[in-house]
């Protein structure tokens, strides 16, 4: 059996500073540069997705990636990805990718974080409403390898911080 390449499970999460992550199934802020960022680091790659984030993305698979759903609803059908009841099943199914990446949404997060050995997360300079949230860190278990910052400009109405955070083992 050949050998598989060293894993690492990556969660990509952008939050405000008051860790709002969504509104009404949308995001609250425009962000094209984050976006961007959001696709380098996913595509080939397989992303776990909740039901609610999968359906707030227009109920199609984002191209070029494994598209995974996780939810709790029998007989759910998501056109072009594919359906499971639980984290440890979607995880086993993509046992043959390096990182497979978890994004979204909070409930999502959730259960992941104990299992995530990276976190790719923007903060959004802004103190904005929202209806779902990311959930807190522990400082102690996380350092940041890598910080980029964006000025706010004629495409981007907030400034934001592109963190990466890799667990303290």
């Amino acid at each position: 059996m050949p050998d598989l390449p060293p894993r690492r499970l990556s969660a990509v999460a952008a939050m405000s500073e008051n860790r709002v992550i969504g509104v009404g199934n949308g995001l609250p802020w425009s962000l094209p540069n984050e976006m961007a960022q959001f696709r380098a680091l996913t595509l080939g790659h397989p992303i776990i997705m909740g039901r609610t984030t999968y359906a707030a993305n227009g109920g199609k698979p984002l191209p070029h990636r494994r598209n995974l759903v996780l939810t709790r609803q029998a007989n759910y059908t998501a056109p072009g990805a594919e359906v499971f009841a639980s984290l440890d099943a979607a995880l086993a199914a993509t046992a043959d990718d390096c990182e497979p990446f978890i994004t979204g949404g909070a409930e999502i997060y959730r259960l992941a974080l104990p299992r995530l050995d990276r976190i790719y997360l923007t903060e959004v300079h802004a103190t904005l409403e929202g209806d779902t949230f990311f959930p807190e860190l522990d400082p102690a278990a996380w350092t940041v390898t890598d910080a980029r910052h964006h000025h706010a400009d004629a495409r981007h109405h907030h400034a934001f911080t592109v963190r990466t955070l890799d667990r303290v083992r």
